[in-house]
């Protein structure tokens, strides 16, 4: 299966700029969904941009499983959290090409897909990972450039949410991105239960 286009670990320092905290500020993103004490999971993590605000919410009785296909993405959020009291929080956990290969017991109140999901290939297949991984009454928040992903993409990534048993809400508002919330429902879904979005415009 081949795989699409990634930034490679040795390019990563651009994803951490001063200019990105100003336009897509990982507090003012997170702290809606992350409290003290949740299990999350930053996937697609990088070097740590989201991944160190997310153990700062989820506070010293809380976890963040930070997931990537690069070890050597792996290895930069590693030294940053080096000597900090955020290091006990975070597990770095490096997921295959085909395969998140989490464990069995993944229990997550909340995971952040920011950029990521236009990049697998195998998508029905992640979705129900994720969908298993989330805990009953557990939410993703996806976000997609706006200027790389197509509505159309997003509907298509979303039909495979939906087929692996989440619901799909409105995102927050973010200047020129798609975003949405999926949610596992805390009961069985029932016949015609359906969603409340539909992508196709820039927030």
């Amino acid at each position: 299966m081949s795989l699409p286009h990634i930034c490679p670990a040795g390019l990563a320092g651009g994803l951490d700029n001063k200019l990105r905290q100003w336009i897509q500020n990982p507090h003012t993103i997170l702290s809606p969904h992350v409290c003290p004490g949740m299990a999350a999971m930053d996937l697609g993590c990088g070097p740590g941009y989201f991944t160190l605000e997310m153990a700062r919410l989820a506070g010293p009785q809380g976890r963040v499983l930070a997931v990537d296909l690069q070890q050597g993405m792996l290895d930069r959020l590693t030294t940053k959290l080096h000597n900090t009291e955020l290091a006990d929080r975070v597990i770095p956990h490096r997921c295959g090409p085909t395969d998140l290969k989490l464990p069995s017991t993944a229990s997550l109140d909340f995971i952040l897909a920011f950029y990521m999901i236009h990049e697998v290939p195998y998508q029905d297949r992640l979705f129900r990972q994720l969908a298993a991984a989330l805990k009953p009454g557990g939410k993703l928040l996806m976000v997609e450039p706006f200027f790389h992903v197509t509505a159309r993409e997003v509907r298509d990534s979303l039909k495979f949410a939906k087929q692996a048993g989440l619901l799909v809400w409105e995102g927050p508002a973010m200047r020129l991105q798609h975003t949405a919330i999926l949610t596992r429902p805390a009961l069985p879904l029932g016949k015609g239960t359906g969603s409340c979005y539909s992508p196709g415009h820039s927030n």
